[in-house]
């Protein structure tokens, strides 16, 4: 059964005193630019004039890909799980940014096609070893998307009931990229011309071919660009880990968690959980813009101005994991900044 949410938009009372407390500080109105806006948002979201952030806990989310066999990615699928591992062993990008900025990490298996040992760091969630090619058939089921969205939200919630107040998506799947200019395409309209990227490395024919199997999955699938449903475009060409992020962020939303959200392909499930959920990008910290093309649009569409731009195309959660320290940075001035007042600081005339 699809799970069911109640997000509702921050309450705007508290706007007032949390803008005038920003303003007071010592500096000229607006001159830390977007961290104000930062800072403003983590007190609306919290409802406190002195927002905390409690056990960040950063969450990678993943699964496998039916079409990667089918050449979507330049990688064999097996990267995935062999991936995974390498979360597991501590010794990817995500796990150096998350131990140097004092994130928690868990490693989601939402639907890998591999059986791992049990072990501290993996959350076993695995719906299906992989999704079905949407070349030939939809990606999921019904049932196995609303399965991966109740999935994620039981993570979300469990997180809460422990004291986290700030959850970062992170992804590992080859073949996701792929599915997310997928998702772009049917829920904003965006050309697979502008949208589809090279991924993992594709070169020039790669990339052609790549254009030319998406343009088939659109074909068999006759959803109409642009104006999509989200569900039904969530199973026709999502992948696992990408609805069970959506279903994370929308139980993280409605708990008031502020959600730190990566690049393409988790933007891509903010914008399936967004369509369903408009209220969900109030929660939203969009922390960099990617170097797919496809992302830019999608962004565009959750209208998210992203606190980073440094040409990231990895993924694992790594520009999340960047931007953490900006939310930091935008609590504490927030928090700990005199005011005019409280420093015996002239303000202007």
């Amino acid at each position: 059964m699809l799970p069911r949410f109640q997000i509702a938009a921050p309450d705007q009372a508290l706007r007032p005193a949390l803008q005038n407390k920003i303003d007071r500080k010592t500096k000229p109105v607006g001159a830390l630019g977007q961290l104000e806006v930062l800072a403003l948002q983590a007190g609306l979201v919290q409802q406190r004039l002195e927002p905390r952030l409690n056990h960040p806990h950063m969450l990678v989310f993943a699964g496998d890909h039916g079409a990667a066999k089918d050449g979507v990615s330049a990688y064999p699928q097996d990267v995935t799980w062999q991936m995974v591992e390498n979360f597991l062993a501590g010794g990817a990008a995500i796990n150096v940014f998350c131990r140097a900025n004092g994130l928690t990490l868990s490693v989601v298996d939402a639907g890998v096609a591999h059986d791992f040992e049990p072990r501290p760091g993996l959350m076993q969630a695995k719906v299906a070893p992989g999704t079905a090619s949407y070349l030939r058939a939809p990606a999921m089921t019904a049932e196995q998307r609303d399965l991966a969205l109740e999935r994620g939200a039981e993570m979300a919630r469990a997180l809460v009931a422990q004291g986290c107040n700030v959850l970062g998506f992170g992804e590992m799947g080859i073949g996701n990229t792929a599915s997310a200019s997928l998702l772009a395409h049917a829920l904003t309209g965006l050309s697979l011309e502008a949208g589809v990227g090279r991924g993992t490395g594709l070169d020039d024919a790669g990339l052609a071919r790549k254009r030319d199997l998406l343009a088939q999955a659109v074909a068999r699938a006759g959803l109409p660009a642009g104006s999509a449903d989200p569900l039904e475009a969530l199973a026709e060409f999502g992948g696992l880990e990408i609805a069970m992020m959506a279903g994370a962020m929308l139980a993280g939303a409605e708990a008031g968690m502020l959600l730190l959200i990566d690049g393409f392909i988790v933007s891509a499930a903010a914008l399936v959980a967004a369509r369903l959920h408009p209220a969900l990008t109030d929660y939203c910290v969009f922390c960099h813009r990617s170097a797919e093309p496809g992302h830019r649009a999608v962004l565009e569409a959750l209208g998210a101005q992203p606190l980073l731009d440094l040409g990231l195309r990895l993924g694992e959660g790594t520009g999340a994991a960047l931007a953490y320290p900006l939310l930091q940075a935008a609590v504490a001035f927030l928090n700990d900044m005199a005011s005019f007042e409280s420093a015996g600081v002239a303000d202007k005339e």
